[in-house]
């Protein structure tokens, strides 16, 4: 049996691991011009339900005239919309339209299927290995 590996070191090797894995999965993407920072925007916007655009800004922390450019692209392509806010006349709401949800599905299955394909490859032990790496990783990821 191998001698464990201290945790600072497997830190920065799991680390490493999870970033070039995450790195490989959000490069994967079905045809289209949605650039990784409207793709982001929009994932988060789903997440939140709906948010006004510094809100938007500060979860993406980007500067709001950064976010009002791809805010403006994403509608420009309807995949958000804009409503009045409901208590204050100078802001609006921002939220995911239906075709905005369809683009995220495609994306998420795009990334899916590539990572399904890689995992595939594997043995079935060494897929085993990956659930109980997961389950493991959930743990680790809780508040």
């Amino acid at each position: 049996m191998a001698k464990p590996m201290p945790a600072t070191q497997l830190a920065t090797v799991l680390r490493d691991a999870i970033t070039r894995l995450n790195r490989r999965v959000r490069q994967t993407r079905p045809v289209g011009d949605l650039t990784g920072t409207q793709l982001s925007a929009l994932t988060s916007l789903e997440l939140a339900g709906a948010l006004t655009p510094r809100e938007l800004a500060d979860v993406e922390r980007v500067q709001p005239p950064t976010m009002t450019k791809i805010v403006a692209k994403l509608e420009e392509r309807g995949l958000v919309r804009r409503t009045p806010h409901p208590t204050d006349g100078r802001q609006v709401i921002l939220a995911v339209t239906d075709p905005g949800r369809t683009m995220l599905a495609q994306f998420e299955r795009a990334r899916n299927e590539w990572l399904a394909g890689r995992l595939a490859e594997l043995t079935p032990e060494e897929r085993d290995v990956l659930r109980q790496a997961a389950e493991i990783l959930q743990k680790v990821a809780r508040d």
